[in-house]
């Protein structure tokens, strides 16, 4: 029995079915992030899975699960808060948020909160330094221009 639902398998089959036949591994990055949606995370068990769907080593899935940020490689909250750490949105106020972040959630980065509703990552660079400081909500959805009072409201609104 395979840790990809019938659903993720079909998701998958149509992003391999966008590279030449013998190329489906370059499907990789679609197929973890389809597992990850399904699973709310990549153990090593649905890494192995993918690999194994996509014919390739599982020391290649790991590696592309582990190089890129958008994958969890471990639990995480409800809702992961990504807050861009990059020069422009540093020198917008990211680091002030980060801290104000941490103190609020009383977790640092790559900590899940003691109810299981909020982990904290440090993000690089959404491509929106126009929009800076900015936060990504589950891989998802993007807040731009984040300020204290923006991110107090953001966090009420996720909470209730």
């Amino acid at each position: 029995m395979s840790l990809l639902s019938k659903a993720s398998l079909e998701k998958i089959d149509y992003e391999i079915s966008k590279y030449p036949a013998e190329q489906k591994q370059s499907a990789v990055m679609s197929a973890l992030r389809i597992a990850q949606e399904e699973h709310g995370w990549l153990s090593t068990e649905v890494m192995d899975a993918v690999a194994a769907y996509l014919a390739m080593p599982s020391i290649a899935v790991y590696e592309v699960a582990t190089f890129y940020e958008m994958y969890n490689t471990k639990p995480m909250g409800k809702y992961k808060l990504t807050l861009c750490t990059n020069l422009p949105c540093a020198l917008s106020g990211a680091d002030r948020l980060c801290k104000k972040l941490k103190e609020r959630l009383g977790i640092d980065f790559d900590e899940v909160t003691p109810d299981g509703q909020f982990s904290l990552k440090e993000g690089q660079c959404f491509g929106a330094c126009g929009d800076a400081p900015v936060l990504l909500i589950n891989n998802h959805e993007m807040r731009s221009w984040v300020t204290e009072d923006k991110l107090e409201e953001l966090l009420k609104e996720l909470q209730s």
